[in-house]
């Protein structure tokens, strides 16, 4: 690198930029909304949304014209636009707002549909009005498919009105902002309360599961019963069917809380090839200790007769395919030692809450284009502990499935290890996943999901996470194409180790709304990519550890006293590259960086870190992968 033409180069570039810059001191707050499909949204979760809209229930929305965004960004709950707006780092990212609208019910006479869901009668009546000059009314039943709505309205005396037939109270803009920020919880603490609350939820679930292996033997297969078909049938409800050594020949549905047991792999259930093995209709039910193949090769049912309802279509295309064993409606039951070869579905677990898979293993296709999913899981939360899947296309697959813990597992050789669809509140920890196109992914804007401790290498892509108020925490992505990509916003991503990946992180989003501090970001051939959008800081408080970089400590407080520019063509090179620190520290530059800070307009996309981290975050793990630190 040539020093000397670089600082030319820049100089002339100030020159340019110290020209025709000003910024007015009045900002006109007569702006008109947009086309609420036509904003950035934030809010409620995609399945909510669906929700609602299948079933006519109206949502309150807000849109947000920032002084320092180019986008409109637009909200599904009013609540959800408080929040943002109070939420630390907005204001430095997207500047004040020079206006907030809200959907105006004045017109629209709203009532409570059955489950006090919003409804507005007359939509077509319903319009915006400036948040200033709204009335709000909270506390009351009203609620959309995401939980208590924010109600506004033009109108004092529509709002009052509302709040008195419905049980809340009105309130003003700045009151609301000010309610928002007081029941304010630090990212931490929530991220710590989904994990405390799920992961006790999944014990309690193994717990209560688990005395379903040691219910009494009432029939044993060959001694009392010639078959397992004619043992259900004599077997009382809550007791074991035994199936000692040996392979028998199995297309079974059983409607009773019975346990079917075997002698581990020496216990064959054999399906015919064609459609699902065993399928367990009872709430209690427990398959342990056996193995089954014969499955059906279909994954997937035709749509053919299904009409263009969305979840449908899901349902039965995923939920109706070929599979080893299939629980329906039985919630509470067990999965345990359970060995499966499939060409299609490993298990289907549907409206099945708190049913535990665990100490399992499924060996799907070689070529995932060629076989289905591990476990399905649709619709109730369920725990899925220990098991190994290896080929087949998903190692585990949900589609509505909010609270789902997965844990302890390993996934190999597949398209996705974990892939979640209309999720939210979802724990997936402690996971290995090698050899997939991508580890987790998380899919169709859901909220609240934690991936947490998982080790991921040698994947095209490690970890992608979408949606909103999610956490990306304390997991080993090391070796991968890209390490971890995510398109959610006000999320949560730190105590990773990111090393050895062609790239190391990829921001994909447009909502520069995520905290990503106190990562290990070293040794990737490219740190970090952010795809769109204006810069991002990654920094709170503290900012992360991305190599011994050149710089010092000069207070002791653990941080580099300059700030970091990863994707600035310059400062990316400071591991590398000869000559970058000098011109990194020129008066040329610096003179940029000042500008760039008073006039945010001025910011090209990127990232900076306003507090590099002297020291790595997780220097046992970086030494065990014998990545660069200290």
């Amino acid at each position: 690198m040539d020093v000397k033409y670089a600082l030319v180069a820049l100089l002339a570039v100030l020159a340019v930029m110290a020209t025709g810059f000003t910024v007015s001191p009045d900002v006109d707050r007569s702006v008109q909304p947009v086309p609420f499909d036509e904003t950035l949204r934030l809010g409620l979760s995609g399945v909510d949304v669906l929700q609602a809209e299948d079933a006519g229930y109206s949502i309150p929305q807000a849109q947000v014209f920032y002084t320092q965004y180019q986008y409109v960004v637009g909200y599904y709950g009013v609540d959800a636009a408080a929040d943002h707006l109070a939420a630390r780092g907005t204001a430095r990212q997207f500047g004040r707002p020079i206006e907030v609208l809200v959907t105006d019910y004045t017109g629209a006479k709203p009532t409570l549909a059955a489950g006090d869901y919003l409804v507005a009668n007359s939509s077509i009546n319903i319009s915006w009005v400036p948040a200033r000059q709204a009335h709000f009314v909270v506390e009351s039943r009203a609620r959309t498919p995401g939980g208590p709505a924010v109600v506004p309205f033009s109108s004092p005396d529509a709002a009052r009105s509302f709040a008195d037939e419905y049980d809340g109270r009105v309130v003003e803009w700045n009151e609301l902002l000010a309610r928002t920020d007081t029941q304010r919880t630090d990212p931490g603490e929530q991220r710590d309360t989904i994990v405390n609350n799920r992961s006790a939820w999944a014990d309690e679930s193994v717990r209560r599961t688990a005395t379903l292996a040691d219910r009494p033997v009432s029939v044993v297969v060959g001694e009392d019963a010639p078959n397992l078909s004619t043992a259900i049938e004599r077997a009382e409800p809550n007791t074991t069917v035994r199936l000692p050594p040996g392979t028998y020949d199995v297309n079974l549905t059983v409607d009773k809380p019975v346990t079917i047991t075997g002698a581990g792999n020496e216990t064959h259930l054999r399906g015919p090839g064609t459609g699902t093995v065993l399928e367990m209709r009872a709430s209690g039910s427990a398959v342990t200790d056996l193995r089954v193949s014969g499955v059906g090769p279909n994954g997937t049912r035709s749509l053919a007769e299904v009409g263009d309802d969305w979840d449908e279509r899901i349902r039965v295309a995923y939920g109706r395919g070929d599979s080893a064993i299939r629980f329906e409606n039985a919630s509470g039951s067990l999965v345990s030692g359970v060995h499966v070869d499939t060409p299609a579905t490993g298990l289907i677990v549907h409206n099945s809450s708190g049913t535990v898979v665990r100490d399992s293993t499924v060996r799907g296709s070689e070529e995932w284009v060629e076989g289905f999913m591990g476990v399905v899981a649709m619709y109730d939360p369920i725990v899925v502990q220990n098991i190994s899947v290896q080929g087949g296309r998903d190692g585990v697959y949900t589609h509505r499935t909010p609270g789902i813990v997965v844990r302890d597992n390993r996934m190999v050789d597949m398209r996705y290890g974990v892939h979640e669809m209309y999720t939210s509140g979802s724990v997936v920890a402690n996971n290995t996943m090698r050899g997939t196109n991508a580890g987790v992914i998380v899919m169709t804007r859901p909220r609240g999901n934690v991936l947490l401790g998982n080790d991921v290498r040698r994947n095209d892509i490690g970890l992608s996470m979408s949606g909103s108020a999610s956490y990306i925490a304390d997991n080993v992505v090391v070796d991968n194409g890209i390490g971890i990509t995510f398109g959610a916003d006000r999320s949560v991503i730190t105590g990773n180790v990111v090393a050895g990946n062609d790239l190391g992180l990829r921001a994909s989003t447009l909502l520069p709304s995520n905290e990503v501090a106190r990562n290990d970001i070293v040794d990737n051939e490219v740190q970090v990519q952010p795809l769109r959008g204006p810069i991002r800081l990654w920094t709170e408080d503290r900012g992360n550890y991305w190599g011994p970089l050149p710089g010092r400590d000069a207070d002791g407080d653990g941080t580099l006293d300059a700030a970091y520019y990863p994707t600035d063509d310059i400062e990316g090179a400071l591991l590398n590259a000869s000559g970058t620190v000098t011109l990194r520290e020129s008066p040329a530059v610096g003179m940029i960086r000042n500008v760039q800070s008073a006039v945010p307009g001025l910011r090209e996309s990127g990232i900076v870190d306003t507090a590099t981290l002297a020291q790595p975050v997780n220097p046992e793990q970086l030494s065990k992968l014998n990545a660069t630190h200290p």
